[in-house]
C-alpha cells in the first residue's frame, strides 16, 4: 500500500485533497445532520453524529472498491429502493425531533452518543448519493500504471475520510457550542432540527 502511496503524482494528491476539502464545506446531507445533531445535543452529540457519518462513508469506500457501487448505477431499482428508505428513516428522524420539543429544556437528556452514531451511519449508508458520488468522484484519480484500482481506491477513500472527519468533528464541536448559548430555545432549535431532516428527505425522494 505505501509503495502505491508514494507512487502516485504529487499533484493529483494535492489536486484530490483540495477537492475533497472543497465537497466538504459544501453543505450537504452529512453537514446538515452533524450540524443539527450538535444543535440538539451540543458538542458531544455533534462529534458523535461526525463519527457516525464517517462510519457509513467508509462503508462506501470499501463498496467503491469491490464494485457495489457499480451495480446501483446499472440497477435504478436498487438505487431507488435504497434511496426510499434513507428517506423514510430521515422522515422518522424529523418526526422524533417535532415531539421532542421540550426535551432538553425540562432536563432530559438528548440521545447518547451511541444512538447518535447509529443514526449517522444509518443516515449515510442509506444515501445512494454518497455511494455513487465516490464511485464517480475517486477513481478520477486513480492511474492503472501504479497498481491495483481497488488498493488506489482505499488510499484515496482514506485520505478523503481523515480530511472529512476532522472537518465534521470540528461543525460538530462548533454546532454543540453555540447550542449551549441556545438552550433557552431548545423547543425552536427542535423544529429547525425536523424541518432540516424532513428537507433532507425531501431531497432524497424528489433527486
Amino acid at each position: 500500500m505505501l509503495e502505491i502511496l508514494f507512487a502516485f503524482d504529487p499533484l493529483v494528491l494535492a489536486s484530490f485533497v483540495a477537492a475533497g476539502l472543497l465537497l466538504n464545506i459544501t453543505p450537504g446531507a452529512d453537514f446538515v445532520f452533524v450540524s443539527a445533531s450538535g444543535i440538539q445535543g451540543g458538542p458531544r452529540i455533534g462529534m458523535a453524529a461526525a463519527v457516525g457519518i464517517n462510519i457509513g462513508i467508509l462503508v462506501h469506500v470499501l463498496a467503491a472498491a469491490i464494485g457495489v457501487s457499480a451495480l446501483l448505477l446499472a440497477h435504478p431499482g436498487a438505487y431507488d429502493a435504497v434511496r426510499y428508505a434513507g428517506a423514510v428513516y430521515l422522515l422518522l428522524l424529523a418526526w422524533r425531533s417535532w415531539r421532542a420539543s421540550g426535551e432538553l429544556e425540562q432536563g432530559r437528556p438528548a440521545p447518547g452518543a451511541a444512538e447518535t452514531i447509529r443514526r449517522g451511519f444509518l443516515t449515510n449508508v442509506l444515501n445512494p448519493k454518497t455511494a455513487l458520488f465516490i464511485f464517480a468522484f475517486i477513481p478520477q484519480f486513480t492511474d492503472p500504471a501504479i497498481g491495483p484500482l481497488w488498493a488506489q481506491i482505499l488510499i484515496l477513500g482514506a485520505i478523503f475520510q481523515i480530511n472529512g472527519l476532522i472537518f465534521v468533528l470540528a461543525l460538530g464541536a462548533l454546532a454543540g457550542t453555540l447550542s449551549d448559548a441556545l438552550r433557552s430555545r431548545v423547543r425552536t432549535l427542535n423544529k429547525l432540527t425536523s424541518i432540516l431532516f424532513a428537507g433532507l428527505a425531501a431531497r432524497l425522494i424528489i433527486d
